[in-house]
C-alpha cells in the first residue's frame, strides 16, 4: 500500500481517532479469479454501494468482529481482463482487502486485491502530501542550518484535520474552562457553524478559529437554542491551560471572597 498518510505531531496526537475515522479515498487494482463480463461485474460492485458488513481479516490490529462500514462510491476505472482498476471512497476503518475478498466471494470466481493506493485522507489529497525525502530534507535543514521555510510548507494546522466536524466557536472567556476540561455551557458559546446533532462529535474553537477541545454534543442545535444548558462534554482538549486568560477562576475567587 502507498499515497496518503496523515502524520500528527505534539498536542496533534490528540485528534488521532478523528484522522482514524474520517472518509478516505483509494485507487485499487483487484484480481479476479475467473473471466467475467461487465454486466456481471457492475451487479456484483452495485451490491457493495452503501452500508456494509466487515469482519477484519486475520492479520489486522483491531479484534475480529462484525461492524458497519460505509462506501460512498465506487466505480470501475478500467479493465483488463481479470485486472479490474478502481476508485473507492469510503468511511475511515474499511479494510479495502476485505472489500475485494468478499466481491469475489459474491460473485463467485473469487477476487483479491493486488495493489492499493491511498489518494485522499479526510480532507488531505494525494495533491498535498510530501514525499518521505522532502520531509527528511526540510527537517536537516531545519535541525543544521536553522532554515524552517521547508518545514512550515509540509507541516499543517491541527484545524486543517478538523474541518469535516460540526463546529462550535466560543468566547474568548469560555476558552480556559474547556482547556481545563470544563463542559461547554450555553452562555459560553458565540456561534454555532453547521446543524448539530445529540451524540456527534464536535470541533471547539476560538473566534480566531483555533482549535480547543474535541467533544460530544449533548444536545441538538434546537435544543441549544430553546434550552440553553449544557452542550458539550468535553472529551479531548488540544490547546494549552493558560494560552487565554482564566476568567472563570477570578470569577470563582470573587464569589469565594464575598461570601
Amino acid at each position: 500500500m502507498s499515497g496518503v498518510l496523515p502524520v500528527l505531531l505534539g498536542r496533534a496526537t490528540k485528534v488521532a481517532g478523528i484522522v482514524m475515522r474520517s472518509p478516505k479515498e483509494y485507487i485499487c487494482l483487484m484480481k479476479l479469479h475467473e473471466e467475467i463480463t461487465d454486466e456481471e461485474l457492475e451487479w456484483g460492485l452495485s451490491h457493495f454501494i452503501g452500508e456494509v458488513y466487515q469482519t477484519p481479516p486475520v492479520r489486522s490490529s483491531v479484534a475480529r468482529r462484525p461492524r458497519i462500514r460505509t462506501i460512498y462510491e465506487l466505480e470501475v476505472i478500467e479493465r483488463l481482463g481479470k485486472d479490474v482498476l478502481m476508485r473507492i471512497a469510503s468511511s475511515g476503518g474499511t479494510y479495502i482487502r476485505k472489500l475485494c475478498h468478499d466481491m469475489g466471494i459474491l460473485l463467485g470466481i473469487g477476487a483479491h486485491m493486488q495493489e492499493l493506493r491511498r489518494t485522499r485522507s479526510g480532507i488531505i489529497t494525494e495533491k498535498e502530501a510530501y514525499p518521505l525525502i522532502d520531509v527528511y530534507w526540510a527537517s536537516w535543514l531545519w535541525r543544521n542550518d536553522e532554515d524552517d521555510r521547508e518545514l512550515k510548507k509540509i507541516i499543517r494546522p491541527v484545524e486543517d484535520i478538523l474541518a469535516l466536524l460540526p463546529r462550535i466557536e466560543i468566547l474568548d472567556t469560555a476558552v480556559d474552562a474547556i482547556c481545563h476540561g470544563a463542559s461547554l455551557a450555553a452562555p459560553g458559546i458565540a456561534k454555532i457553524n453547521t446543524q448539530i446533532k445529540k451524540g456527534d462529535v464536535v470541533g471547539v474553537f476560538t473566534l480566531k478559529g483555533e482549535a480547543v477541545a474535541l467533544g460530544v454534543a449533548l444536545k441538538s442545535t434546537e435544543e441549544v437554542l430553546r434550552e440553553g444548558g449544557i452542550v458539550v462534554k468535553t472529551e479531548r482538549v488540544i490547546m494549552e491551560r493558560g494560552t487565554y486568560p482564566s476568567v472563570w477562576r477570578r470569577v470563582k475567587r470573587h464569589k469565594d471572597t464575598n461570601k
